[in-house]
């Protein structure tokens, strides 16, 4: 029962993630944390997110920005390694308070940025993806702060799902690899991680539909409750 509610929650969770680009680990995490224990939780939600960010870029994957995926990974690779070996070391809660107000002050500077039309350049995502990659080692979910760099870049709806999904993939690649090679990513969680991650595989198949039919602007409108959301969650990690 307990492991059939996951697969309920991540088919909910990978729905709303494939419309917007983030929101899955937000939503799955809690109830991982209360079935497995929070220091299975975290390996078990990496490798289910790397299964729902390939899933979104199987949806969207003529529209995939390459050279700015590449360019993300590059920096964003070792530095993810980095902050994952500094997770096994660290406890992560002042962290996650950071960032919880750090999403919150990013709706107002998305608004902000999108008021006086600036945008970032290609090696601007260089610099992006180390910082993201980094803290991505560290805690649960960045993906509410990746949102608004690739948005500034230019990139909305399919090819900001598929590109964002590309980068975030390399990433979480990196995490786990260093979380296998220090024993904490066991055989039996990347099962349970394969097994929870293919309801979000199919939440992102589901969101398709629902993201061709929507307006930029109601995209971003959900692009900011998710963001409230995801500061709110955070800060309540960190105090708990």
């Amino acid at each position: 029962m307990e492991f059939a509610l996951i697969l309920a929650i991540g088919l909910v969770a990978g729905t709303i993630s494939g419309i917007v680009g983030f929101g899955s680990s937000i939503m799955l995490m809690p109830v991982l944390v209360i079935v497995f224990g929070p220091l299975k939780a975290v390996p078990i939600m990496a490798v289910a997110a790397m299964m729902a960010n390939f899933s979104r870029i199987l949806v969207w994957w003529r529209e995939v920005d390459w050279r700015a995926t590449l360019v993300y990974s590059v920096t964003g690779i070792p530095a993810a390694a980095l902050g994952a070996r500094t997770l096994l070391e660290l406890p992560p809660h002042i962290m996650e308070g950071a960032l919880g107000v750090f999403f919150l002050l990013m709706i107002p500077a998305r608004r902000w940025l999108l008021s006086h039309n600036l945008k970032l350049a290609t090696w601007h995502l260089a610099i992006v993806g180390a910082v993201i990659g980094y803290l991505t080692g560290i805690v649960v979910s960045t993906g509410p702060i990746n949102a608004p760099f690739f948005l500034a870049y230019g990139l909305t709806k399919g090819a900001y799902l598929a590109t964002e999904a590309a980068g975030s993939l390399a990433v979480y690649v990196s995490k786990s690899l260093v979380f296998r090679s220090f024993g904490a990513l066991p055989w039996d969680a990347i099962a349970q991680g394969l097994i929870i991650g293919s309801s979000l595989m199919a939440g992102s198949f589901l969101a398709k539909r629902f993201v061709l039919k929507m307006d930029a602007e109601r995209f971003r409108f959900l692009m900011d409750g998710l963001l409230l959301m995801s500061g709110l969650t955070m800060l309540w990690a960190a105090l708990t």
